[in-house]
């Protein structure tokens, strides 16, 4: 036959292809056009490395700044989340001594102690006490002065540490939830304010009740406890003006941040020719980042305390509101953190390391050996278990994603949900291997000696059917006739 006129479809890994015009290639033709095919497919897998590798550098850029903004528009936007960051406050051992000292020296301090020993002087002179008895009334400021501090400080101290404060704090704050996006955006008021450089809280509502609770108990000089001065500063920053800035930005992209950091991270994976390494890759990444903003949590709180005299707030009262209202933002970035290692981790053990093997085949081992047992003792999965038998890569595919919906539709997961997901999705995996294993040969079907069924391979031979010897294929591989040589024409 002439091998021009033969018509065959073109086989790239033959050197008798095919030329355009109709004609067999040459073996240097057909050198060549390996060639050129392995270049452009190195080139494809340049380009394809360096779109990936440009993703995930923006992706881990934007990964710190998508946790902020996401904690500040989910506490700002979000009253309920608010009042949940704050609340711990008013029940801070810490907080309260700060607020039982303030209030009772202003309580004092309204109270004239000297008149009131002078006005008893007066009423004992009038009255014709002798002159000692009348010196003496003096001599009882100090006491009194002690003795109405020791009133004031008890009727404080009720107050602050009743579960009343607790629900009128909580109450106040949830009505005031403006004042914390005026903190951060420099806009309304409410009981935290921004004033120049200092963040301050208003506690009017607290000195209402203590001032009504003095009157009654007999105080009367207490209504006149002046509604000025009803602050508290909580820290000073001088950097505030730029901070406010800052919050806004993050206030308006605190959404999309996210989204656009979740979409890079994806497109570098699916771009990347090896998905898996690239996943490992991008899930390191991911936790690299998340440790430095844990370091940055921890230099911010530095910074704060040292900015915070003493005078203004004890070091304890300071450290407690700031990890009180970090706190939430620390908890977000610890649980990313759980996730990044834990993804890192699986996609390694589903490579061809030798651990990951060695992981996989013992595994592997105690499914079948589970399922053998099973079946032994009379209990076989049949069909459904075969069907999963058949399609482990599917089965595998649905729990995961079962388990991140589970982890996405969670209200604000912890590091402790992300385990606990973890945990259920191994034990479903478990169980759905087992099960698989246990589902014995089909009907009419014989079990292979000494295999497992559905593994292809003959009974008694240890190989599959039609295997030359040691389990190799015959000579020219599988569907080939021996004889067939490349390049020949029939």
């Amino acid at each position: 036959m002439d091998p021009e006129a033969t018509s065959a479809s073109p086989d790239p890994g033959g050197a008798g292809q095919d030329g355009d015009d109709g004609r067999a290639l040459s073996a240097e033709q057909h050198a060549e056009y390996v060639r050129l095919r392995r270049a452009a497919a190195v080139r494809h897998r340049g380009l394809r490395r360096v779109g990936a590798s440009l993703l995930l550098l923006a992706a881990l850029l934007l990964a710190p700044l998508a946790v902020v903004a996401d904690w500040v528009d989910d506490t700002v936007s979000d009253t309920g989340r608010y009042v949940k960051t704050v609340a711990p406050l008013a029940s801070d051992p810490a907080v309260q001594d700060v607020l039982i000292d303030r209030l009772t020296d202003r309580v004092v301090r309204n109270v004239d102690v000297a008149a009131v020993t002078a006005a008893l002087g007066r009423q004992l002179q009038e009255a014709g006490a002798s002159p000692r008895v009348v010196a003496g009334a003096d001599a009882l400021t100090e006491p009194l002065r002690s003795a109405v501090r020791s009133t004031v400080d008890r009727t404080v101290t009720g107050v602050i540490t009743s579960e009343a404060f607790q629900q009128a704090w909580e109450g106040a704050n949830r009505g005031a939830h403006a004042a914390v996006v005026q903190v951060l955006t420099g806009e309304g008021g409410g009981a935290v304010r921004a004033e120049g450089a200092n963040v301050q809280l208003d506690v009017g509502v607290v000195v209402d009740q203590v001032q009504q609770r003095l009157v009654d108990a007999g105080f009367d000089k207490a209504a006149a406890i002046p509604d000025s001065d009803r602050t508290i500063t909580l820290f000073r920053a001088e950097e505030l003006s730029r901070a406010q800035d800052a919050m806004r930005v993050l206030d308006v992209v605190g959404l999309w941040v996210p989204v656009l950091t979740v979409l890079l991270a994806a497109l570098a994976v699916w771009t990347a020719p090896s998905h898996r390494l690239m996943l490992m890759i991008t899930a390191t990444g991911t936790g690299v980042m998340m440790v430095l903003l844990l370091v940055a949590l921890a230099v911010a709180r530095r910074v704060y305390l040292d900015s915070v005299p003493p005078s203004v707030l004890p070091p304890d009262a300071a450290a407690t509101i700031y990890d009180t209202f970090v706190r939430f933002l620390h908890n977000r970035a610890v649980t990313l953190l759980v996730a990044s290692v834990i993804t890192a981790l699986t996609a390694y053990l589903y490579g061809p390391g030798r651990l990951a093997r060695a992981v996989r085949g013992t595994s592997e081992r105690a499914t079948r050996a589970a399922g053998g047992a099973l079946v032994r003792a009379g209990v076989r999965t049949g069909a459904p278990g075969r069907r999963l038998a058949r399609h482990p890569v599917w089965t595998t595919a649905a729990v995961v994603t079962a388990g991140v919906l589970a982890l996405l539709l969670w209200n604000d997961p912890t590091a402790g949900a992300v385990a606990l997901v973890l945990c259920l999705m191994l034990a479903v995996l478990i169980a759905l291997a087992v099960l698989a294993a246990a589902a014995g040969p089909a009907a009419g079907e014989a079990p292979a000696t000494g295999q497992a069924p559905g593994t292809g391979q003959a009974p008694g031979t240890g190989q599959a059917p039609g295997a030359g010897p040691g389990g190799e294929p015959p000579e020219g591989g599988p569907g080939k006739p021996p004889d067939s040589e490349p390049g020949k024409q029939t």
